[in-house]
């Protein structure tokens, strides 16, 4: 009953997640976010002057991501220490991966194992649940990460969704969505 229950949330997530940004995901176009990392509060300008530097001290890591134009935060993440481009999204209950980007990362899910539906607002879509070993942004790391495959028409970006979000702190403030861990 529980993993009906789960289910159910994860499709109506998925669901409303993706029925925001599908229309953007049809268009790609260039990574304008940027990414900042520091390791402790500093003014703009030392940010700015350490952007893509990650620094690790004993209270641990932050990342501040600037959103682009339309407000997404497109980031480059590594998965299993492979590069995938990303949005993240705080309304995906799972980090969802493209069936061209999962192949890319060594995994190949079976027509039979596409047995989860989600409704977007392009209808309804199929995807196979899967486990990643470990999920980086800018030098925060999250092992043991649940997400899905989605085919490539279903889904045109990956999204970085709560099933790696929930696994450190984050804040939306002004335009930055600031992660910490």
């Amino acid at each position: 009953m529980r993993a009906i229950i789960a289910l159910l949330v994860f499709v109506a997530v998925v669901g409303l997640g993706l029925s925001r940004h599908i229309g953007d995901f049809m268009k790609p176009g260039p990574s304008t976010a940027s990414a900042t990392t520091t390791a402790s509060r500093e003014s703009t300008e030392q940010r700015q002057a350490r952007q893509g530097q990650p620094q690790q001290t004993s209270v641990g890591r932050t990342v501040t991501l600037q959103g682009d134009g339309r407000g997404h935060f497109q980031v480059e993440a590594r998965i299993d220490g492979r590069r995938v481009e990303a949005i993240v999204d705080t309304g995906a209950s799972l980090v969802v991966l493209n069936e061209r980007s999962a192949n890319s990362l060594g995994i190949f899910p079976r027509a039979s194992e596409f047995t989860g539906r989600t409704n977007t607002a392009n209808g309804v879509a199929k995807y196979a649940p899967v486990r990643l070993n470990r999920l980086e942004i800018n030098g925060i790391t999250v092992r043991d990460v649940e997400a899905a495959v989605m085919k490539d028409e279903a889904l045109k970006v990956n999204l970085r969704g709560m099933s790696f979000l929930a696994k450190v702190k984050f804040t939306h403030d002004r335009g930055r969505l600031v992660l910490e861990q």
